[in-house]
Formats: structure tokens, sequence, C-alpha cells
């Protein structure tokens, strides 16, 4: 079979241009869907861990990230502030971040959990501000980083986008060697009742929808081939000739 092709220029060019960017997004998300089966793997393989207990090893710049942890400490609820934007089951609401002194007297951030705008206000849930000595259980985590279109923390006027320690702990004015600006801890629920602030509930709740969108990106790479090529045989550009047999 003998092909004749004369392929038209300018559709050429454009359609290679696109067929590589559609490759090389489908190439990203495979990217991303290995990242996102590590992450989840890890954060499988440390909060089921053995729990750390003891608060010098939370002193350790090595900690890894979704550690399990069961610590005793008190809160400074007087110096809790809150990461606006915070859904739960499709309400909308606040994450309550409260300084936790441990027995070493080292000072910790705690994502408590989730709240209604209706009970941000801590005293109209002075239910949920533990007094003295509390067991909390928790996973570590790292300090969140911005988002492309997240704002910036603005403390002065209460609009908190992003968990970052070191900054929280300088708009309270805990300054010191004691605090711990590596990372913060997710607050574990306790029992099956939920009470304000609702914590997480330690299972993974990571999107991973990476397949679907490399498959997607493939898919269209794939169509603009047929289109390409269907366009130059109906214009006669593309033309397929079997060879003639001899006698």
């Amino acid at each position: 079979m003998k092909i004749q092709f004369k392929p038209m220029l300018w559709p050429s060019i454009f359609s290679i241009l696109i067929f590589a960017i559609l490759i090389s997004f489908g190439t990203w998300q495979v990217k991303r869907l290995f990242w996102k089966e590590a992450l989840i793997e890890n954060y499988i393989t440390q909060s089921q861990s053995n729990p750390i207990t003891d608060p010098a090893e939370l002193e350790k710049s090595s900690i890894n990230e979704f550690k399990s942890i069961g610590i005793l400490g008190r809160f400074l609820h007087s110096n809790e502030i809150y990461i606006t934007g915070k859904t739960y089951e499709g309400n909308a609401g606040f994450h309550v971040i409260t300084p936790f002194i441990m027995e070493n007297n080292k000072i910790v951030l705690i994502n408590r959990g989730w709240v209604s705008e209706s009970y941000k206000n801590p005293d109209k849930r002075k239910f949920s501000l533990t007094k003295g000595l509390v067991k909390l259980k928790g996973i570590i985590r790292y300090p969140q980083k911005k988002g492309y279109f997240v704002p910036e923390n603005d403390g002065e006027n209460g609009f908190w986008f992003t968990i970052v320690p070191n900054q929280i702990f300088d708009f309270i004015n805990i300054i010191s060697k004691k605090t711990i600006n590596d990372y913060y801890i997710d607050a574990l629920r306790v029992g099956e009742k939920l009470t304000l602030p609702i914590g997480v509930d330690g299972e993974p709740k990571f999107r991973n929808q990476h397949l679907s969108y490399a498959i997607t990106w493939y898919g269209l790479a794939l169509s603009l081939l047929f289109v390409y090529f269907s366009y130059h045989v109906s214009s006669g550009r593309l033309i397929f000739k079997k060879n003639k047999r001899n006698g």
C-alpha cells in the first residue's frame, strides 16, 4: 500500500503544538497520580503506627507528616484563631486553631476542628473550652502552603486561610524558643458522638482523580489526531493506494 500525504502547513503546525500540550498535561497527571498514591500510603502507614507519647520526641525536626501522637497538655483558649472557608458536610464554617502547652512546656498549634459561623465565638460554646490537663490524640501536619488563588493571611482583620505556625505565633504574641514551628497537629475525633469543634476522623480524605484526568487529556490528544488525519483524507491530501500486482 502506498500513502500519499500532503500536510497543510498551518493546520499541521497548530495540531502538533496542541497535541504536545495535551500529551504533556496527561503525563503531568500521571506523575500527580503516583505522588498522590504515595501520599495516601504514607498517611495510612504513619497514622496507624504506634503514637508518639513522649513530648521530647515531638521536638525533633525529622518527624514524618501524618505520624499519630497522644500527648498531655492544656489549651490556651484565649489565643485561638480561626481558619476561614472550611466546610463540614456542605456547611460553611471555620477551623479552630489553639495553642497547646505540653508537659515539657513546649507550645504547639492544634487544629481542633470545625465549627459553624454561629459557634465561632467561644462564648457560645463554653462547653468546648476544656480546662486543665487534656489528653490529646492527633496527627502531625506540616505547615500549609498557600495556593495560587488563596489570599494572604491577614490576622489584623481576622482573615486566616492557611496554617503557618510561625505567622500565627507571631500574631498572638507567643514568641519564644518554646514554640514549635515545624508542624501543627490535627486533633482526632474522640468517640462516636460529634462535639464542637469537630476534629478529623482519621480516614484519608485525599481527592485522587488524576487517573481520570490523565485519560481525558490523552483521549483529547487521540481525538485531535483523528480529526487531523480525517480532514486530510476528506480533502484529498491523504490518500491510501493499493499496490498493483504485476501480471
